[in-house]
């Protein structure tokens, strides 16, 4: 028998996270993030009998009347291969009795999905499953050797400059890096969130947050801001200014950080996904590979499910302000 309980205590949820090899999204503070930012949270454990067989961490923004509410879960749920087509079929019962859903929506950090009667795969996806996951298990000679000439390159050169890679651990600086996001964005002409928003990341993801920055002459020219768990570390933020660009920065800032998580013994390093752009080209110069995870995948609770996907403004509307994270 399959039964679900809710978790209310942030160690014992992060505690079943690490210890099972979970992605930082499912991580409690960032649920505590979204909680301040218009979604609801609950974090539920699946129970086969007596035996906890899988986590998820549920994001669930309420809607308008007739669709009552979506229920998304990023990176999760978590749950072993032989574990998870019991662990979906809790979930999706779940978000239909408890929330009256139109649909739960999955973004799993997994490379196949049991085939489970009602899932089927999504157009709108939030999280780019086309990416690249370095395993930092390898030496640094290694992963050096599977990488572009031309990145290895940048590289030495911006390493031999007067740049200094440290961690950011003040407000101060924080708002430095945010303030060359805002410079990024508007090069490259993509929306941003509030600020707060940013710094509610920076408080609340605590030490499992984790942003880098690349100084010259005292000052940040380019920073990268990971979220990490016990197993994996995922981008999610970086840019430069002018002065970082000139200085190839983000080369030595990228490296440096893959080394300091390579250091704290996380096996992998997500760069959180590939377009057909000139992030995508800088990125791909790291390894030699791509990785491809199962994308999005949806489990339709409400027969208004095809008016919610097919076309209505308010969908696109919501899912691109998830889409911006």
């Amino acid at each position: 028998m399959t039964t679900v309980q809710t978790c209310n205590t942030q160690e014992e949820w992060d505690d079943e996270i690490l210890a099972r090899g979970g992605h930082p999204l499912q991580l409690w503070g960032w649920g505590e993030v979204k909680a301040v930012h218009n979604w609801f949270v609950e974090r539920i454990f699946i129970y086969e009998d007596d035996k906890k067989i899988g986590a998820a961490q549920l994001l669930i923004r309420k809607l308008p009347f007739p669709f009552t509410a979506l229920v998304y879960v990023p990176r999760g749920p978590v749950a072993e291969v032989g574990e998870r087509e019991a662990v979906l079929d809790a979930i999706s019962a779940h978000a239909k009795r408890k929330y009256h859903a139109v649909a739960v929506t999955i973004e799993p950090d997994w490379t196949t999905i049991p085939a489970v009667g009602g899932w089927h795969k999504s157009d709108n996806t939030i999280l780019i499953p086309r990416t690249l996951i370095l395993d930092t298990t390898q030496s640094e000679d290694e992963l050096l050797s599977k990488m572009a000439k031309k990145t290895r390159q940048y590289i030495r050169k911006s390493a031999s400059e007067e740049v200094e890679i440290r961690q950011v651990r003040t407000q101060a600086e924080l708002t430095e890096c945010l303030n060359i996001y805002k410079q990024t964005a508007a090069r490259a002409g993509f929306g941003l969130h509030e600020d707060e928003y940013y710094r509610d990341i920076f408080s609340k993801m605590g030490s499992h947050s984790l942003v880098n920055a690349a100084f010259y002459h005292g000052k940040p020219v380019a920073f990268l801001w990971l979220v990490i768990s016990e197993r994996t570390a995922f981008e999610l933020y970086g840019g430069m200014n002018d002065e970082g660009q000139r200085l190839r920065a983000n080369y030595t800032l990228k490296w440096s950080t893959i080394k300091m998580i390579k250091k704290w013994e996380i096996d992998r390093y997500d760069f959180n996904g590939l377009l057909n752009d000139g992030v995508s080209t800088f990125k791909q110069g790291f390894a030699d590979h791509e990785d491809m995870l199962v994308g999005t995948y949806d489990h339709p609770l409400s027969p208004l499910y095809v008016v919610w996907t097919k076309g209505l403004p308010l969908a696109k509307k919501i899912l691109q302000k998830i889409k911006n994270r």
